[in-house]
């Protein structure tokens, strides 16, 4: 049996004051972020060894890793050598507290808010690490595919019907697609990550979400990879990572997703 929406959400209405500290919460998670999207591809512990120069070695005091601010006190530079310090770092920071705090002002502090931040905090990883690497790890998606059957049993408006069949609706599709696409053209057109990002996605959101979050993706992809081809002189066989897209379509889905419902199916009745 579901809790209801009520039981779900602390009483405490959206204000600037926790607006700003939901904010600063989100620059502390985004810095470990960070820490997941540069030492997960290397299969490398989040935990230790502390933050350090990657060139130089430098062992960062505390005053130098605050979130956003040590970089701007740096002027975006390593302290010890001088090295330039990726921008990377404030961006992700900057765009975890941003989504952070939309997502209060969505769904107050409520655990539905916890559960979607969380769900955000994966697909922000898993976005970089695909742009810089062509790989969503297995160890992101695949314990999220369970973590968002789980979630479906606390989330109001998804059961875990809807979650389960969300999981074999965005995995069976983007595989359909993948294993047509390799008949007609004897090449891998998509990874088993993204099949299995899609997975996760579905299980948290549901079956409901996935034909817009595929719609979108598709489209987005589609134009950028056209720009990309015209501007960057690699052709049109350059494979570009589509995780990012399927990342940034859920997300729309999760902030905007019952306006966008609304706005169709008012449409439709237009229509009619």
């Amino acid at each position: 049996m579901h809790m209801s929406w009520t039981d779900l959400q602390i009483i405490m209405p959206p204000d600037h004051v926790t607006a700003g500290i939901v904010f600063l919460m989100g620059l502390c998670i985004g810095s470990f972020l960070n820490v997941c999207i540069f030492r997960l591809p290397e299969n490398r512990s989040v935990i230790s060894p502390p933050s350090a120069c990657p060139k130089c070695g430098h062992r960062l005091r505390w005053y130098e890793n605050l979130p956003l601010v040590s970089y701007l006190v740096l002027r975006g530079r390593c302290s010890g050598c001088g090295t330039k310090i990726s921008i990377q770092y404030p961006l992700v920071e900057l765009l975890t507290a941003a989504i952070a705090v939309l997502l209060f002002f969505k769904f107050h502090l409520s655990v539905q808010f916890a559960i979607m931040f969380g769900l955000s905090c994966c697909l922000i990883v898993v976005s970089f690490i695909d742009l810089a690497h062509r790989i969503i790890p297995d160890i992101i998606s695949l314990p999220g595919i369970l973590a968002g059957v789980l979630a479906s049993f606390l989330l109001p408006g998804i059961d875990w019907i809807d979650s389960l069949l969300g999981i074999l609706a965005g995995g069976g599709i983007l595989y359909l697609v993948t294993w047509g696409y390799y008949l007609v053209t004897k090449k891998v057109g998509m990874g088993g990550g993204d099949i299995k990002l899609l997975a996760m996605i579905g299980a948290f959101l549901g079956w409901q979400a996935i034909p817009f979050i595929i719609f979108m993706s598709s489209a987005v992809g589609a134009v950028v990879g056209i720009i990309f081809i015209i501007f960057s002189g690699k052709g049109r066989h350059y494979q570009i990572p589509f995780g990012p897209f399927l990342a940034l379509a859920a997300q729309v889905q999760i902030l905007f997703g019952d306006r966008i419902l609304a706005l169709y199916l008012g449409g439709f009745s237009s229509g009619a």
